[in-house]
């Protein structure tokens, strides 16, 4: 799928529909293990050298390196999860919101850029009546690519395929 650039209207309207879409009935440790054993499986088909993260409640609750990924990607990946629990947003929806009003989230956000990340590839996991109670992302990938990926398979896990 592709995706608009960034700093485009067209970019934050999709990533804002994402994150009203993409919501859990109830999340559990066993759906943290279904979820990312579902994006490795699918990262393992098509060759990403990736990271992949969950978090649950404050707790790693899966994580795993494939071949290529770096340690650098997991310092981004932990980055871009902060930025998710902290806005209660997708990592790249932060990055988006401070882009829509003409600045940058590494000078505009009054947080240190080394430990927050408004990149994309993270996405908060919402629950129905609960709000976000952690985050699932990949690093590894350009962030439009991170992101899509992640998008990609929270859908067809919420529908089941």
């Amino acid at each position: 799928m592709s995706m608009p650039p960034l700093g485009t209207p067209e970019l934050f309207a999709q990533v804002q529909a994402e994150e009203r879409e993409l919501v859990f009935d109830a999340f559990t440790r066993d759906d943290a293990w279904m979820l990312g054993s579902r994006l490795r499986t699918a990262a393992l088909e098509r060759g990403l050298p990736i990271v992949i993260g969950i978090v649950f409640a404050g707790q790693r609750l899966f994580h795993t390196a494939l071949e290529g990924a770096t340690p650098d990607n997991d310092a981004w990946l932990e980055r871009k999860t902060r930025a998710t629990l902290q806005y209660h947003r997708s990592s790249l929806g932060v990055g988006e919101q401070f882009r829509a009003r003409g600045g940058s989230f590494e000078s505009d956000a009054r947080l240190d850029p080394r430990e927050i990340a408004g990149n994309g590839g993270v996405l908060p996991i919402t629950v129905h009546g609960l709000g976000v109670v952690g985050a699932v992302g990949v690093s590894g990938l350009p962030q439009l690519e991170d992101h899509a990926f992640v998008v990609e398979q929270l859908r067809a896990h919420l529908r089941g395929l």
